[in-house]
């Protein structure tokens, strides 16, 4: 797998730093393109080119905004418009974006000509400190999440908080439930500093904190970077949450990916307490900052049967088994745990409950 070169937020500009990378014998006569939504396209693309020499002259491919994007109908198209331009083996996908974007461009690049180099320049918070690292790329099938995709790490990534600028407080709450994530399992100081600038409505979230969690992720990454161990506990609240996600598409609410994952790392932790002995505060102390950011679904038995069907089908079940991560204390996940479907209707009916 590549080496990632990971460009952290400091004094210098993100992006001039990656302007001098590029400027580099690595990336000589290598030819650009940029992958960007109509998000991006309106609001970073001006700023990545007005800063980034090299990629005054890149083609850029715009593609629908979100989930939609995920699609192997989008993916074809992209493949038809890089061979139909004569891009090569020494051609570059900048994926310029969210989560949707850095997966669909990563699984492009993975596997365009066997693999074509790629950059992720995450514009998201929940890309900056979660999806635009760690290498993983994937499509949706059949309404699933990230059914097939690739593990391949991108080359750079370049961390660049000031598009977070461009962002509503909604955007934004879905990368501060994946820090909580990350914080929860690795920095439990750094997690209880985050839960009490959200009690108190600070939604400004620091740089050094995002280079924090970026680097938490990153070290989990590196040490099992196909996702055969250790990495599985940056899996808390997804098999709840990408469940939920799914299921919210069908319903009159509709859940982002952070958001999803946030309520699912409610169920997780309910589950915590009564499996694993997690203390009861940490359970309430999660349960405040929710209800700070978001209101939590309230569900019913036959939506609990629908959300138990889409977690049946999730790519991280063994032998049959529905498995979680869960946390035994602070700092302290435990993977793979087995939750039966009677315990997972009642974290989901609990969940909404005070």
């Amino acid at each position: 797998m590549t080496n990632t070169q990971t460009i952290l937020p400091s004094r210098t500009s993100s992006l001039s730093r990656l302007s001098r990378t590029l400027s580099g014998k690595t990336y000589s006569n290598a030819r650009y393109y940029i992958l960007v939504d109509e998000n991006t396209y309106n609001h970073c693309l001006p700023q990545l080119v007005s800063q980034v020499a090299q990629l005054q002259e890149a083609e850029f491919m715009e593609v629908p905004i979100g989930e939609e994007c995920k699609d192997i109908a989008i993916a074809t198209q992209l493949w038809q418009t890089l061979m139909e331009s004569g891009a090569d083996r020494n051609s570059i996908l900048v994926n310029l974006g969210g989560g949707c974007v850095s997966d669909l461009g990563g699984f492009v690049a993975s596997s365009y000509l066997r693999g074509i180099r790629y950059i992720n320049i995450p514009t998201t918070l929940i890309g900056m400190v979660d999806a635009a690292i760690g290498g993983k790329s994937a499509l949706n099938l059949n309404g699933c999440k990230n059914q097939v995709g690739f593990f391949n790490a991108p080359n750079i990534v370049c961390l660049h908080p000031e598009f977070l600028n461009t962002l509503p407080d909604e955007e934004l709450f879905n990368g501060v439930f994946e820090m909580l994530k990350t914080f929860m399992i690795g920095d439990p100081g750094q997690y209880h500093r985050l839960c009490d600038m959200l009690l108190k409505g600070t939604f400004e979230i620091e740089a050094e904190m995002i280079s924090t969690c970026a680097s938490i992720k990153a070290a989990v990454v590196k040490e099992d970077p196909t996702d055969k161990g250790i990495r599985h506990i940056l899996n808390l609240g997804h098999t709840f949450g990408h469940a939920i996600e799914a299921y919210s598409q069908q319903s009159a609410k509709s859940f982002s990916h952070g958001t999803s994952v946030g309520i699912g790392m409610l169920c997780a932790l309910y589950l915590s307490v009564h499996k694993l002995g997690l203390p009861q505060e940490q359970l309430d102390l999660y349960r405040k900052v929710v209800l700070q950011l978001i209101e939590p679904p309230h569900y019913t038995l036959k939506d609990t049967e629908e959300i138990l069907t889409y977690m049946r089908h999730d790519k991280k079940n063994a032998q049959s088994e529905i498995r979680c991560v869960l946390l035994q204390e602070l700092g302290a996940p435990v993977i793979d745990i087995s939750v039966d479907e009677n315990e997972i209707r009642d974290a989901l009916l609990k969940i909404s409950k005070s």
